[in-house]
């Protein structure tokens, strides 16, 4: 499959929030492309997470228990901590139409945090700004 950087994707993801422009684009680089069809199971709730997923085009839907919970569009994003780990999935998400999307593998990731200087902490400032927002949003 043909490789396209997917710079305007991961400038939005919280994950990534300190990373430079020259970082989001090397991150970009290792990124594959993938069209899926309407139907495909994308992951599944319970299952190792290995990949992260950018929508670029489509919509897919998030199901936690068998109930729906959300539908992604466009420049949503899944999958962000099975790059740290391999925990299981919280949800299972479904392409609802043909979708196209940017998908970047844990060994992929794991080797920019070897091979680029400052990355890691950089990503350690994204996720304390993601358990700020989260904290936030938490009731009192």
């Amino acid at each position: 499959m043909p490789r396209r950087s997917a710079l305007p994707d991961l400038a939005g993801v919280p994950l990534f929030s300190a990373c430079s422009r020259k970082e989001l684009e090397l991150l970009g680089k290792r990124t594959e492309q993938v069209h899926v069809p309407a139907g495909r199971v994308l992951v599944r709730e319970g299952a190792a997470g290995a990949e992260f997923f950018v929508i670029v085009n489509g919509t897919a839907t998030v199901s936690r228990h068998g109930k729906t919970v959300a539908t992604l569009e466009p420049g949503a994003f899944f999958g962000d901590l099975a790059l740290l780990d391999r925990a299981p999935r919280n949800a299972t998400v479904t392409a609802e139409t043909d979708m196209d999307l940017a998908v970047l593998g844990q060994r992929e990731f794991a080797a920019m945090i070897d091979e680029v200087p400052g990355f890691a902490h950089k990503l350690l400032t994204g996720l304390a700004h993601r358990l700020r927002d989260y904290d936030a949003k938490s009731p009192q």
